[in-house]
């Protein structure tokens, strides 16, 4: 169960910021990018442990799998989708602007 844990400490937060930012967020972009990472997860982790590059100790996993993977593993991939967009929401949010200008940027004349 050790994995378990791993993975709440990454779930947690990510869900908690992808709430508290919902209406911010752009849900369609997020569920799109959901579906391709989940599946290129599903691919990857199950041909690097059919290779036998990653091996994990079964005693700390909860014992569901998807093909070889364990589902843990797809735990992280959902985290970042989801703390993805609520950073940069919250990072562009920060950002100073000059006093006097909008958010847009101002296009320049070009001179020949």
């Amino acid at each position: 169960m050790a994995y378990l844990w791993l993975s709440l400490a990454f779930m947690v937060p990510a869900v908690l910021s992808a709430v508290l930012l919902r209406a911010s967020i752009h849900w369609g972009a997020v569920a799109l990018s959901t579906v391709v990472l989940l599946s290129l997860t599903a691919v990857f982790d199950n041909v690097i442990i059919g290779l036998d590059i990653v091996r994990y100790g079964h005693e700390h996993l909860m014992g569901l799998y998807l093909g070889l993977a364990p589902l843990e593993d797809f735990s992280y991939s959902l985290a970042g989708v989801l703390l993805l967009p609520a950073a940069w929401h919250l990072l562009r949010r920060r950002r100073p602007t000059e006093p006097g200008r909008g958010a847009e940027p101002v296009a320049e004349r070009v001179t020949d």
